[in-house]
């Protein structure tokens, strides 16, 4: 049965994306070897899309979630994260986006919606 999901992220500046999450998100990781970092995610939820178009169809998204938007913000700004996009409400929950080292965004967001994991 399945028992947990591996996310992937593919970049030209893995090391960089690395040391992102593993000292500005202090997520934590095990060495799998030659410094290929694997990291534990917070718990985590699906969502499946409709969707009729077709540059989305067959894309997957990551979003990391909070329980305190602003406060979650403020917490990587001091660390030096850039935001990309003001905080908005998407109707599902509050949403921005921060500046990942390779220039990629990774999305943030505070549920409104019921969650399985509460």
């Amino acid at each position: 049965m399945i028992n947990a999901v591996h996310a992937v992220i593919y970049t030209k500046q893995a090391d960089a994306v690395r040391a992102f999450f593993r000292d500005v998100l202090s997520l934590h990781s095990v060495d799998a070897g030659n410094g290929w970092l694997i990291f534990a995610l917070p718990p985590a939820e699906l969502g499946i899309h409709p969707t009729n178009s077709v540059l989305e169809h067959g894309r997957h998204l990551l979003y990391l979630m909070c329980d305190n938007i602003e406060a979650t913000v403020e917490e990587l700004k001091s660390k030096g994260v850039e935001f990309t996009q003001p905080i908005k409400d998407a109707g599902f929950g509050l949403l921005t986006a921060m500046k990942m080292p390779d220039g990629g965004e990774l999305y943030l967001y505070e549920p409104k919606h019921a969650s399985p994991l509460k």
